[in-house]
C-alpha cells in the first residue's frame, strides 16, 4: 500500500515540478503578484486620500473676525457676499478655491454677547468645501480645529487628554488582531482554494482528457491507493501555493494599510504559525479531496473548471463569517461544520484568542471528511462509466 502512494505521488510531483511554468504559475507568481498589487493599491490609496502637502490652500471669507485675520496655517482672502458665490462656483469647479467661510457681520461681538443659558441659538460659521476633494477636506478640517479652539479659549473650564498619555490603551496587537482577522481568513481560503483549483482538474480530468488515467487503471494497484496518492501529492502542492499567497499578503497588508501605525505582523508568535500551518495542512488536504471528486466526473479540464465554481462561491461565502459576529463560532461542535470550522480558527488564530481544542477538531474533522472523499473518489474509479466518459 505504502509502496503504490508513493509511486502516484512521486509521478504527481515529477509531473509538476519538472514543469517550471507551472512552478512558475502556481507557486511563485501568486505570492509575488499579491504583494505587488497590494503594495501598489495601498501606495495608490494613500495617493488618493492625502492631501497635496505642499499645495497652499486657498480660502475666502466673508466677515472674518480680527482675531483670526493673521492665521499662519490658512492664508484667508477677504471677499463680499456677492465674491462668496462666485467661490462657491470655483469650489464646486475644483478651481483654485478650497474653502468658503462666512461669518456673521458682528460674529466677534455676538459671541461675546451670547449666553448659552438664553435659549437662543448660537452665531453660526458657515464654511463650505467639497468632501470629494483631498485638499478641500483638509483645509476644512484645518479651519475646523481652529474655530474649536477659538471655541474652547472663550470657556476654557477643562481641558481633555493634555497631560503626557498615552491614552489610547489600544496595543500593537490589538490593531494587528482586529485588521488580520477581518481580513486573512477570507483571503487565505480564497488562496488555498485557487491554488488547489489550478492543479486538481489538470491531475484528473487532465488524465481522464489524454486517456492516461486508464493505463493507471490497468495496473496491480487499488484504486484507493491511487485516490490517496493523488489527494496527498496535490495537497501539499496546493499548500505550497497557498503558503506562498499568505506570505505575500502578509509582507504588503502594512503597505495595503497604508502604513497604519500598530499594524505588523510581528506581534504573531511560533506557536500561532503552528496551529495556523495545522488548520491550512487539514483545510488543503479537504478542498483537493472536494475538487478532485467534481473533476472525476468531468470529462475534460474545462468541464471541471466550470463545475468547480459554484464551490468556490461556498468558499467565499462561509469565508464572509468571519467579518459578521453573529456568525462566528460560539460552541465547540460548531467546529465540526466542514470549511466553516476551518475560518473560524483562523479567526480566532489572528485575533489572539486561539482555542487549541477547537484547532485540533478542525484538523480531525478535516482529516475525516477527506477520508470519505477519498473513499467516494475510490467508487468514482471503479465505475468505468466514470473513468472513460470522454
Amino acid at each position: 500500500m505504502k509502496s503504490n502512494i508513493i509511486t502516484i505521488m512521486k509521478k504527481e510531483f515529477a509531473r509538476f515540478f519538472k514543469d517550471r511554468r507551472m512552478v512558475l504559475t502556481t507557486i511563485l507568481m501568486p505570492g509575488l503578484l499579491i504583494y505587488v498589487m497590494y503594495s501598489f493599491m495601498g501606495q495608490g490609496m494613500s495617493a488618493l486620500y492625502a492631501p497635496d502637502e505642499e499645495l497652499v490652500p486657498k480660502v475666502y471669507a466673508v466677515n472674518l473676525p480680527q482675531e483670526f485675520a493673521q492665521m499662519e496655517q490658512l492664508p484667508v482672502e477677504f471677499v463680499t457676499d456677492v465674491e462668496a458665490e462666485t467661490a462657491k462656483k470655483l469650489l464646486q469647479e475644483e478651481a483654485d478655491c478650497h474653502l468658503v467661510a462666512v461669518f456673521a457681520e458682528n460674529f466677534s461681538q455676538e459671541v461675546e454677547e451670547y449666553e448659552a443659558s438664553s435659549g437662543e441659538p448660537a452665531p453660526v460659521v458657515e464654511l463650505y468645501y467639497k468632501s470629494t476633494s483631498t485638499d478641500s477636506s483638509a483645509a476644512f478640517e484645518t479651519m475646523k480645529e481652529l474655530l474649536n479652539g477659538y471655541e474652547t479659549s472663550l470657556v476654557n473650564k477643562f481641558d481633555v487628554n493634555s497631560g503626557a498619555g498615552p491614552y489610547d490603551l489600544a496595543t500593537e496587537q490589538d490593531m494587528a488582531g482586529t485588521m488580520f482577522s477581518v481580513m486573512l481568513p477570507l483571503l487565505m481560503m480564497i488562496f488555498l482554494f485557487s491554488g488547489c483549483m489550478s492543479i486538481a482538474p489538470e491531475s484528473i480530468a487532465g488524465e481522464k482528457e489524454r486517456g492516461t488515467i486508464a493505463t493507471l487503471l490497468v495496473t496491480p494497484m487499488k484504486r484507493s491507493h491511487l485516490a490517496l496518492g493523488k489527494i496527498i501529492s496535490l495537497s501539499v502542492i496546493g499548500l505550497l501555493s497557498g503558503l506562498s499567497s499568505f506570505i505575500g499578503t502578509m509582507l504588503s497588508l502594512p503597505k495595503l494599510m497604508g502604513g497604519m501605525e500598530g499594524v505588523s505582523a510581528s506581534v504573531y508568535q511560533l506557536g500561532d504559525y503552528l496551529l495556523l500551518l495545522a488548520v491550512i495542512l487539514s483545510t488543503s488536504l479537504l478542498l483537493i479531496a472536494l475538487i478532485s471528486i467534481i473533476s472525476a466526473f468531468a470529462k475534460n479540464i474545462k468541464e471541471a473548471t466550470s463545475w468547480v465554481t459554484p464551490l468556490m462561491i461556498v468558499v467565499i461565502v462561509i469565508s464572509i463569517t468571519s467579518m459578521i459576529g453573529s456568525m462566528q463560532a460560539k460552541t465547540l461542535p460548531m467546529y465540526l461544520i466542514p470549511l466553516y470550522n476551518s475560518v473560524q480558527c483562523m479567526n480566532k488564530i489572528f485575533s489572539f484568542e486561539p482555542n487549541l481544542a477547537a484547532v485540533l477538531l478542525t484538523a480531525a474533522a478535516n482529516i475525516v471528511y477527506t477520508g470519505l472523499c477519498v473513499g467516494i473518489l475510490t467508487k468514482m474509479f471503479n465505475n468505468e462509466r466514470v473513468v472513460f466518459s470522454r
